[in-house]
């Protein structure tokens, strides 16, 4: 099946008389349905359907929005002065619409005192639910508990 460049049908034909009715228009033949049965081709301009191609990807991936994740490492023991600058950064990272991974590691005796460590877990999510959202809740993976905070939206 054959496709001139105004998008009429020429109907089905050999592939050598569709290479010639493009050489003779001084274009080119694409396939673009080898599947289909008969397969599509069409007679264009191969520079200018590529030019066009990448002109849409590339509009495509500016309007594409990506979100970063951070993330940062909380201790069971840590003091207030280090949980308030952390607290900060992180309601930074979030205002500025990243994702946020909140680690907390147990080392040593502290697999005891798992309660402890999501105590000061829940104490950090609370002081940041003015900005944000727990997308995945805090939960035990080998000696490291985690949680990630999404942004809430404006």
């Amino acid at each position: 099946m054959v496709i001139d460049q105004e998008g009429n049908q020429l109907g089905t034909m050999s592939s050598y008389d569709a290479i010639n009715i493009a050489y003779e228009n001084d274009l080119d033949l694409l396939c673009v349905a080898p599947q289909a049965k008969p397969p599509v081709c069409k007679i264009l301009d191969y520079g200018k359907y590529r030019f066009e191609a990448q002109k849409k990807a590339k509009e495509a991936k500016k309007n594409q929005q990506v979100t970063e994740m951070k993330a940062i490492r909380l201790s069971p023991v840590i003091d207030t002065h280090d949980f308030e600058t952390k607290l900060k950064q992180v309601r930074k990272w979030l205002e500025g619409s990243s994702r946020v991974k909140i680690d907390m590691r147990f080392r040593g005796r502290m697999m005891t005192r798992q309660e402890v460590g999501l105590k000061i877990m829940h104490e950090f999510i609370d002081a940041l639910s003015d900005i944000a959202n727990v997308d995945k809740e805090p939960k035990l993976d080998g000696n490291i508990m985690s949680c990630v905070l999404i942004p809430k939206k404006k």
